[in-house]
């Protein structure tokens, strides 16, 4: 099974898994023996005519798929023509990308440069998605279905001096929720190991942090001091990293007289198909007359999930035989998409369960059949998730968003190894029913203020870490409450701005709802095929 995603990619982002390569999904062709004598600016002889020809040639079996590596000895030239030719074949914007002669850079370099300089109207950089990862780590992480961790989900809500570094949500039955831990929802970490979160400034100390926070390996032990919400003495606790394993739904009640349905959608992973038509099931039948879908932690993941929920959502009237996304390449590849020479066909709104988990493949769905739903959103919810909002609204569902604005990850790739490096380099987007799919500052409420994205009915709240998600008093979710009962909002709420980064010590751009550090899968538009 291979896949096309979307991952973000701020440079210093710690990434702990995803999936597998481009190896055995089709590739590059016209591979030759002849190369280009030298740099011809606006000629690009075909990508695989470099393919593999490599300065370091790898060796052996590839031990993931069990194929034999294809390098052959190269250079760092013959690696950047590679790029170079890649990028005009597959990149989004092509046109835009500046020719350079790849005889004077080194490769990493090279890649780096090998992208549009334009920006979003709010002034950020079109392409926010352009990185690399070292093969082989690419792979093993790739293969793991959980990721080490403890079950706590840490929101880094300022990353620079004083830093701010709270619990957002938990795991169930995790090593974070077991005594003697005992971590919930708004707890602040106070020291990594003996490290001040807040205040320290050096590398040594930075790397303390990163590790103790986001461990990379199961068995680690670190301590932590940590402030409870509502206490006023922090307490010291001491946690061994472990294999986590995520929980996607959560908190599926109903509210106001059971008249609206609300439900926590934290992932949009295999194992939340079969607890997603449970959920939706569930409201079914309380004759739920609304929903409040919480996906402000959603940072996306598979597309065929996403289409399933706004399916559920809307129901049959609304959505059969509609696009719920479409993938639109670059101007040279209309109908066929150039990476496995298929025609290019929309996603549906799957009306049955794909085969992820629970139910058998070809089930039927349950559904709520409403011409309305308010989304719980913020700067984590991205890729899959912005698709519900795009796609139910590109068949004429009223969304209402409370919260912030999200992420703004409209874009995809296919991963492409190369002599050993794993490139992510923006080749497609998706659009809704109505062809719209241009939403890279993301979607916002309408009275949100600031830098915003596409504006929809909803009010701007802040998180508020004081409450348990799901709790009716909590702010957001009391702000939908109250829209859905008198379409108004409540009074601005104050917040500073914040440093948007899941690495501490990272310089990126601001935010208020700061970021969650998640692994790749949980923060892709996955395509299966």
């Amino acid at each position: 099974m291979c896949y096309r995603d979307f991952v973000r990619s701020e440079s210093r982002w710690l990434i702990l898994a995803s999936f597998v390569t481009l190896a055995g999904c089709g590739g590059n062709s016209g591979t030759s023996s002849s190369l280009p004598a030298s740099w011809t600016p606006g000629v690009f002889p075909a990508s695989g005519t470099f393919a593999s020809r490599c300065a370091s040639p790898r060796t052996g079996i590839d031990p993931y798929t069990g194929v034999r590596y294809p390098d052959i000895q190269g250079s760092t030239l013959t690696e950047n023509n590679f790029l170079r030719s890649w990028t005009n074949e597959l990149y989004l914007w092509y046109s835009e990308v500046p020719d350079l002669d790849p005889s004077l850079y080194a490769t990493p370099a090279y890649f780096n440069l090998l992208k549009t300089s334009a920006l979003t109207p709010s002034g950020a950089a079109k392409d926010k998605f352009h990185f690399t990862y070292v093969t082989s780590q690419w792979e093993a992480l790739s293969q793991s279905g959980v990721e080490a961790g403890y079950g706590a989900e840490f929101l880094v809500l300022a990353s620079k001096p004083p830093r701010l570094v709270m619990v957002a949500y938990t795991q169930p039955n995790t090593v974070a929720t077991s005594p003697p831990a005992n971590l919930a929802r708004g707890a602040k970490v106070l020291t990594v190991d003996g490290v001040d979160v807040v205040n320290a400034s050096d590398s040594a100390s930075v790397a303390t942090l990163n590790e103790g926070l986001f461990p990379t390996v199961t068995g680690a032990s670190h301590t932590f001091s940590v402030l409870d919400a509502g206490a006023m003495t922090p307490r010291t606790i001491t946690m061994v990293s472990a294999n986590v394993t995520s929980t996607p739904v959560q908190s599926v009640e109903t509210l106001n007289a059971g008249t609206v349905g609300y439900m926590l959608f934290n992932d949009h992973l295999a194992t939340a198909e079969g607890e997603l038509i449970t959920a939706f099931q569930q409201l079914a039948n309380a004759h739920v007359t609304d929903l409040v879908l919480d996906i402000r932690y959603n940072g996306g993941g598979y597309l065929d999930i996403a289409s399933e929920v706004a399916y559920m959502i809307a129901g049959s009237a609304q959505t059969t035989g509609k696009t719920f996304e479409q993938t639109v390449f670059n101007d040279k590849h209309p109908a066929v998409d150039p990476v496995t020479g298929r025609v290019i066909t929309p996603v549906a709104f799957h009306a049955t369960a794909q085969g992820f988990s629970g139910p058998a493949s070809g089930t039927p769905l349950p559904t709520l059949n409403l011409m309305r739903v308010v989304v719980l959103t913020g700067a984590n919810t991205c890729s899959a998730s912005e698709s519900i909002i795009n796609s139910l609204r590109g068949v004429g569902l009223q969304v209402i968003l409370i919260g912030g604005t999200t992420c703004g990850k409209p874009y995809g790739f296919y991963p492409q190894d190369n002599c050993g490096t794993t490139y992510f380099s923006i080749e497609f987007k998706g659009v809704n029913q109505q062809g719209f799919g241009d939403y890279p500052d993301g979607f916002s409420p309408a009275n949100a203020t600031g830098t915003v994205g596409v504006q929809i009915p909803g009010c701007a709240v802040a998180d508020d870490f004081t409450h348990v998600l799901g709790d009716s008093s909590e702010a957001r979710l009391a702000a939908a409450l109250g829209y859905l009962t008198s379409a108004t909002c409540p009074a601005p709420s104050s917040s500073a701005s914040l440093t948007r980064s899941p690495v501490v010590g990272a310089q990126v751009r601001p935010v208020t709802d700061g970021l969650l550090h998640r692994s790749p899968f949980r923060e892709n538009r996955i395509l299966r095929w």
